[in-house]
């Protein structure tokens, strides 16, 4: 409480003018070549240490304090401390006005000055001020005593001390933050940041979008490394735990080598959930018995519907022993050890029971659930039950991909087309719910009046080398956080592959994919 009321009187003491003037009570006896020895820009530690009876209490360090040093006449400067702020608290130019020094000899100039602070209301306190030029450094102590806020029986003592160096005026001008990043392998696992740091120069903002089960318990220390630009420093320094919880913002100050300062104010901008398509495991819950069948943990996927080709086939006379189409890539990816493959396979073609078999199985992924035995009432769009219930607005999705089309497209009958080019899909839908047992499929995924907001990219040229994706949903209504939703994220080789019309071999590959919410 007392360091609170303590930065309360310091703030208005800056307000009203911290001094009225500075003296010394000898007048000096010889003139002192202000513009050649003392004037100019000094740069150096400034501490404010607040005195108390039960001892000294650190009220802020700043690293690189600029301070102005004019020629305000024979014998006499007017300093200024640029930017002073301390503990958070940014409190703006400190003038100190009309200095007479006195020359101490052998290039030595002190002075010395008191005054007082008396604000009707408010507050009293005496003020001395000691200040030292030597060798072009500047030392100045401030000693602000018996303050006395009013309406609290407690004085107060503040103690500021400066040190710094005058610059030569060569110095570099630079005052950037050119990288901010923080170290996931020992920060707490739910607060672990996705993602890329957005480092914006016109807004001067820093932002960064962290997991959303990240609690606010563990966004109170996180920990960036910062990069500034060459012989600049950064407050609050590279490498010091900061809060960013619950909204809070952090300011922090490059100072260039000559002084210049700018601030940057970094924040979290929203959560997201990161795949980065590492965690799979094999085997099926259809067929227990068999254990090389890839499942892509916390996705669906159509390979039991291709495990149920090769097991039943048989019956309908298809004989299918090739690649499941979902898959890991392990040589090829963006990131990491693992991408998502996602490859449209040759499934023959036929019937199991009077149920279709499509001559082109269509390579899809999806949040959400797939059902096999779907399919055998005579409705492939049964399959897929897209979407996962979902209680945060998403905004985008991001990530990264390449693709490459088949060479033969393939109709639902089985019939070859030729000049047909097949495309991926890359899409996502939100859509309201009365029930977690909703759902949306196949059939009505981009045109159920569930749907909120969207958004479907398609592409049929090859992409040869992993490229950006961004999916920016498009509302159709307003999001209200009191009804329930589901959220589908789809990846398909084929676009069209829902209808069985497919190219063999058109290959999906995605990797680092993003979802970013409000």
């Amino acid at each position: 409480m007392k360091k609170n009321l303590f930065f309360y009187l310091f703030a208005v003491l800056c307000t009203v003018s911290l001094f009225t003037s500075c003296s010394d009570n000898d007048e000096p006896a010889v003139t002192v070549p202000v513009s050649a020895n003392v004037a100019g820009n000094y740069k150096g530690a400034l501490n404010v240490t607040l005195k108390m009876e039960t001892g000294d209490v650190p009220a802020g360090n700043v690293p690189a304090q600029l301070v102005s040093v004019t020629d305000a006449g024979e014998n006499m400067v007017d300093l200024k401390i640029s930017n002073f702020s301390f503990s958070g608290m940014q409190l703006g130019d400190i003038e100190v006005s009309g200095c007479q020094l006195t020359d101490a000899g052998n290039g030595k100039y002190t002075f010395t000055a008191t005054s007082s602070m008396d604000v009707t209301g408010l507050l009293s306190a005496g003020i001395k001020a000691n200040g030292v030029f030597e060798n072009e450094t500047l030392t100045l102590d401030l000693d602000i005593d018996d303050v006395k806020l009013m309406g609290s029986p407690v004085p107060y003592t503040v103690k500021v001390t400066y040190s710094g160096t005058k610059l030569s005026g060569t110095e570099s001008s630079e005052a950037k933050i050119l990288s901010f990043v923080f170290d996931k392998e020992v920060a707490a696992v739910d607060s672990l940041v996705v993602g890329d740091v957005v480092i914006n120069e016109e807004s001067k903002t820093i932002t960064f979008m962290v997991a959303d089960t990240a609690k606010a318990e563990y966004l109170t220390a996180l920990v960036p490394t910062i990069e500034v630009s060459e012989k600049a420093t950064v407050t609050p320094a590279s490498g010091v735990a900061q809060d960013f919880s619950n909204g809070k913002t952090v300011t922090y100050t490059v100072t260039a080598e000559n002084g210049t300062t700018v601030e940057y104010v970094a924040s979290i901008s929203g959560n997201a959930s990161f795949y980065d398509f590492e965690s799979w495991s094999y085997g099926s819950t259809m067929y227990p018995e068999e254990q090389d069948c890839p499942i892509l943990n916390g996705w669906a996927c159509c390979n039991d519907a291709v495990l149920l080709i090769k097991k039943m086939g048989i019956l309908g006379g298809i004989t299918y022993e090739g690649e499941y189409p979902v898959r890991p890539s392990i040589d090829d990816v963006h990131a990491g050890e693992k991408a998502l493959l996602l490859e449209s396979v040759d499934t023959k073609g036929g019937n199991i029971f009077g149920t279709p078999v499509p001559k082109v199985t269509a390579a899809t992924a999806f949040l959400g659930t797939f059902n096999a035995f779907g399919a055998l009432g005579g409705d492939p769009m049964a399959t897929t039950s897209f979407g996962v219930m979902y209680d945060k607005q998403p905004l985008k999705v991001t990530g990264f991909y390449k693709y490459t089309p088949g060479a033969e497209f393939y109709n639902a009958n089985g019939e070859l087309q030729a000049g047909v080019t097949d495309k991926c899909s890359l899409s996502a839908v939100l859509y309201e719910v009365s029930s977690e047992d909703e759902t949306l499929n196949g059939g009505n995924i981009y045109t159920s009046d569930k749907i909120v907001a969207k958004a479907v990219f398609t592409n049929d040229k090859a992409v040869e080398s992993y490229a950006p994706f961004e999916l920016n949903l498009e509302y159709v209504k307003d999001y209200d956080s009191s009804k329930l939703y589901k959220f589908a994220v789809i990846f398909s080789a084929s676009a069209d592959g829902a209808s069985y019309n497919a190219a063999v071999g058109s290959k999906l590959l995605i990797d680092d994919v993003t979802i970013i919410n409000k």
